[in-house]
């Protein structure tokens, strides 16, 4: 454990800077831990505590005496969501999104600023013990090899970004993880300790229970600090590929059997039921399969079933870490005072890439090759294949929402999101709130909880304001915040941006033209109104535009 006094020192040189709200070490400490929980691209209705059907049941508990947030939205892709998440500023402001004049608009690449401060950075010279485990992803890669073999004999280099860029020179005294974006589950090849790569793997290496295993530990090895802890564990679940393992496919070996549609309406239904949504406002948009599963011979049928038992399977493990991570602690006396959120980075995928190369292997653990062609007789989960679910399941995780991660869409933008505090929320177990918040408002709610603010200077400027505001009036009993700000997204051309009053003007990457929704009535997108409001979408355009040089999307003026 460092000392105290360490705490005032920024890594790497950045900035020796004391805050005064800090508490001092012979003092005791009564302010919340914290444990954020990101899955990876994880669909809207997945977990069953927001209808779905994949076996969750430490989320459900958590949901059953925590609160659900119904209308909560993310950066709709993996690097630009973390970004938000640790800076509480948009990701271009925080460095993710570059440009050149081949791209007019922000692509997805980059790394936070080594001006912006982290929420790991400021917890931590303010009294905290700060921690991360699982996927980094807001660093630069040094190289793209064309392809890759089993790189955790260290065929790669010795670092896997610039080491400044590492979680460790970032405000966490602890991590263990992979620093890329996308890892086999059986050999991850970005692994480090620290700052160290991990060279061996133990038999039966799993990346989802090696990551809850290493942050449980870490919790029992803390029990004793004196201080606080913030915990930010980035689960690679259920992120393709999709790698599981034979104990939890058979969890789910026969379900799904009915097909894409049916399987969209019954989580649609329990949605209903549940009351996570209200049919009048959010029906269910229509589906991309159009009868696909019909047109399916039994072979093909068994095989796409076993694309989604595999994603649910990977939930499924997922959920079983966490509930060791739970029990953890609990058993360290800190169950009451912790504020736990838990949420997803993105909507599911519909991606595939049908061959290897960057971060996408040619060699198994064993040596053996890994296929990317699809064999309709060998289900996915084995380790020799590297599958996905592709946009009709996709379709299906997101319900009840269009599209899918990296839209501006409800489906590629909207996740679920459960918090938990038994000491600290008053609103009643198991409720819904329905105020919208943002993944750019997490770092200002655990700085208003932390009692902590951002430095005065930070690598020799003045940080920028956060965009985000608390949302802890929401976990108070407030309804709603006052004076909630507008919402903007892009992401390689698609663009966003909602209004106080709850309207959404989209322009998809994939559209050439704005269109119009009115979320208070047409959650789920439906029907566009651009032409019925011109005057409105053109004063959002404006909005957007002026959001977009404000911070850092559009090319500054040469």
């Amino acid at each position: 454990m460092k000392k105290f006094a360490q705490r005032f020192l920024y890594t790497a040189g950045i900035c020796v800077f004391g805050l005064a709200s800090a508490v001092r070490a012979d003092e005791a400490d009564h302010r919340p831990n914290v444990l954020i929980i990101l899955a990876d691209d994880m669909g809207y209705s997945d977990p069953s505590c927001f209808g779905g059907d994949v076996h969750t049941s430490n989320l459900d508990a958590l949901a059953k005496d925590g609160v659900r947030f119904t209308s909560f939205y993310n950066e709709a892709r993996c690097c630009p969501t973390r970004a938000c998440l640790l800076t509480g500023l948009y990701a271009h402001q925080a460095g993710i999104g570059d440009m050149n004049e081949k791209t007019p608009l922000a692509a997805y690449s980059g790394a936070i600023k080594p001006t912006v401060p982290t929420i790991a950075e400021v917890l931590r010279d303010n009294g905290y013990d700060t921690a991360a485990f699982g996927k980094w992803h807001v660093a630069n890669t040094l190289q793209r090899p064309q392809h890759m073999s089993d790189l955790n004999r260290l065929t790669f280099p010795k670092i896997f970004a610039p080491i400044e860029q590492y979680p460790t020179r970032r405000g966490f005294e602890i991590y263990w993880g992979g620093i890329w974006g996308v890892e086999n589950y059986f050999n991850p090849f970005s692994l480090v300790d620290g700052e160290t790569p991990v060279k061996t793997l133990p038999p039966g290496f799993y990346m989802t229970d090696a990551i809850n295993n290493h942050a449980t530990d870490y919790i029992q090895r803390e029990a004793k600090s004196p201080h606080p802890f913030f915990i930010y564990l980035a689960e690679n679940a259920p992120h393709w590929p999709l790698h599981a393992l034979p104990e939890d496919l058979a969890k789910y070996r026969g379900q799904y059997n009915n097909g894409y549609d049916a399987v969209r309406h019954a989580r649609y239904d329990r949605m209903i039921q549940m009351g996570i949504i209200d049919p009048k406002a959010a029906p269910l948009s229509p589906t991309v399969a159009d009868g696909k599963w019909g047109r399916m011979n039994e072979q093909e049928r068994r095989f796409a079933a076993g694309l989604f038992q595999a994603h649910a399977a990977m939930i499924d493990r997922m959920d079983q870490g966490l509930g060791r991570v739970f029990t953890a602690i609990k058993e360290t006396g800190r169950w009451q005072n912790t504020l736990i959120i838990f949420l997803s980075d993105n909507g599911a995928s519909d991606e595939r890439y049908e061959e290897p190369g960057y971060d996408r292997a040619t060699i198994a653990h064993d040596g053996k090759p890994i296929h990317y062609d699809y064999d309709l007789n060998r289900l996915a989960g084995d380790e020799h294949t590297w599958y996905y679910i592709g946009r009709d399941w996709a379709n299906v995780a997101n319900t009840p929402y269009r599209k899918w991660k990296a839209s501006q869409y409800n489906g590629g933008e909207r996740t679920p999101m459960i918090a938990h505090w038994p000491d600290g929320i008053k609103v009643a177990a198991g409720s819904f709130i329905r105020a919208r918040g943002h993944v750019v408002d997490l770092m200002a709610t655990i700085l208003d909880l932390a009692k902590a603010k951002l430095p005065e200077e930070f690598a020799g400027e003045k940080p920028h304001a956060l965009e985000g505001i608390s949302l802890v009036p929401l976990l108070k009993g407030s309804t709603q915040i006052k004076n909630y700000p507008p919402l903007f997204g892009e992401h390689e051309g698609g663009r966003s941006v909602i209004t106080r009053d709850g309207w959404k003007l989209i322009r998809d990457r994939d559209e050439k033209q704005w269109h119009l929704y009115d979320l208070n009535t047409d959650e789920t997108e439906m029907t566009d109104l651009i032409d019925k409001e011109p005057a409105r979408a053109k004063k959002m355009i404006a909005m957007w535009d002026d959001w977009a040089k404000r911070d850092q999307v559009l090319p500054k003026p040469r």
